[in-house]
C-alpha cells in the first residue's frame, strides 16, 4: 500500500495501517531541519505524504525594500513576516471592480512541470493548491476594514468581487483537473480565536454560495475536497460537509475540542492538523510534545485523520520538539518507509 493509498483510505474514514501525515514549516523552522538533516528536501526526509502543486498565494515578484506584489496586484511587505508578508496597501480603493482586469488563471507558471512531479511521485498524494481562494483574495484586494464594511453597506459590490474570484479558481480548477490528481486544496481564513470573523449570517449569505460552486467542479471529477482555515469554525462543519468537503485543515486544538470532532465527524469529514502550534510545540517539553502526538495517533487508527501540527511550525519550536513528533510518526507501527 502506496503512501497515497493510506491518505486515501483515512480520508474516506476506513481503517488505516498507520496514521498518514503531511507537516509544513515557515521558513526558519525549515532553516533547523535543512542544517540538522543536512538536506534542502524536507520533505522526503520526514516522509510527508502529499504531493502539493500550484502556487498557496500567486507569485511573487521582487520590488526592492522587502516588498513584494503578487499577480493580483497586491504588495506585501515581508520585513517581519518572511514567508507571506503583510499587504501594503489597497488595490480596490472603491467598491468596484470597473477598472480591474483579473490575472490569467491558467498562468503556466500554476502548472509547470505537474506531469513530471507527479510521474516522479506516484506513491504521494496529489493536492492542486490554490491558497487566498475567497474570502482573503478579496479583502487583500479590498483591504479588512473596507471588506467588512462592504458587507453592510456595499453587498452588491460583495456578491460581485466574490463571484468574479470564484469565476477566477473554476477557471482554473478545471485547468488542474486535466492533470492527475486527488484533490484541492483551498486555503481561506474565516476564523479568531473565539468564532467567525464576519460571523455565520454573513458567511452564509456571501461565502457558502460561492464555495459551493467551487466544490461542485471538484466534486464532479470525483476528487477531494481540502480545505485551510484558521480559527474557530467547527459551527460550520456541517455546511461544508453538505456542499462537499472532504479534509478540514488545520485543526487547531487551542479553539476547538479535537478529539470530540473526530468521533463525531468520522466517515463524514476528515480532519488534518491538531498538534497544538500555540502552545505544546513552542513551549512544551519533548515529552509534552511526544504525549499529544501519541494522543492524536491514537484517535486516528481507525482512520478520518491525517497528522499534522495545527499550522506550519514557527521559527520559535526548539529543533528538539520538531524531532520528537516527527520521530514517533516514522517509528508508527505498519509504517515502513519506501
Amino acid at each position: 500500500m502506496t503512501q497515497r493509498d493510506v491518505v486515501i483510505r483515512a480520508i474516506e474514514g476506513n481503517n488505516v495501517p498507520y496514521v498518514p501525515w503531511h507537516c509544513s514549516f515557515t521558513a526558519e523552522a525549515a532553516e533547523k531541519l535543512r542544517a540538522y538533516y543536512k538536506s534542502s528536501e524536507i520533505d522526503r526526509m520526514i516522509g510527508n505524504h502529499f504531493l502539493t502543486l500550484g502556487d498557496p498565494i500567486g507569485f511573487f515578484t521582487d520590488i526592492g525594500e522587502n516588498k513584494f506584489r503578487d499577480v493580483f496586484g497586491v504588495t506585501w511587505d515581508r520585513s517581519v513576516d518572511r514567508d507571506i508578508g503583510v499587504v501594503s496597501g489597497c488595490v480596490l480603493s472603491e467598491p468596484t471592480l470597473t477598472h480591474y482586469v483579473f490575472p490569467d488563471p491558467c498562468d503556466e507558471r500554476f502548472f509547470c512541470g505537474a506531469d513530471k512531479k507527479i510521474a516522479e511521485h506516484d506513491d504521494l498524494y496529489r493536492v492542486f493548491v490554490i491558497g487566498f481562494s475567497l474570502y482573503e483574495r478579496a479583502w487583500t484586494l479590498r483591504g479588512m476594514e473596507n471588506l467588512m464594511m462592504d458587507f453592510y453597506e456595499n453587498p452588491g459590490f460583495v456578491h460581485e468581487l466574490l463571484s468574479a474570484i470564484t469565476d477566477y479558481n473554476i477557471a482554473q480548477i478545471k485547468r488542474a483537473l486535466t492533470y492527475n490528481i486527488d484533490a484541492v486544496h483551498f486555503g481561506d481564513d474565516w476564523g479568531q480565536q473565539q468564532g467567525l470573523q464576519m460571523g455565520p449570517a454573513l458567511w452564509r449569505t456571501f461565502i457558502l454560495p460561492q464555495l459551493r460552486r467551487m466544490y461542485s467542479v471538484v466534486k464532479a471529477a470525483g476528487k477531494h475536497v481540502s480545505i485551510h482555515s484558521c480559527g474557530d469554525v467547527d459551527e460550520l462543519f456541517d455546511d461544508l460537509v453538505n456542499i462537499g468537503l472532504n479534509l478540514f485543515n488545520p485543526f487547531q486544538p487551542e479553539v476547538m475540542d479535537v478529539f470530540s470532532l473526530m468521533k463525531k465527524y468520522r466517515g463524514r469529514l476528515a480532519f488534518h492538523g491538531g498538534l497544538s502550534t500555540q502552545k505544546t510545540l513552542p513551549w512544551g517539553s519533548v515529552a509534552d510534545v511526544r504525549n499529544e502526538t501519541q494522543r492524536l495517533l491514537d484517535a486516528g487508527r481507525n482512520g478520518g485523520y491525517i497528522f499534522a501540527p495545527a499550522h506550519a511550525v514557527e521559527g520559535d519550536v526548539p529543533l528538539e520538539n520538531m524531532l520528537a513528533f516527527i520521530e514517533m510518526l516514522q517509528t508508527q507501527p505498519g509504517y515502513e518507509r519506501s
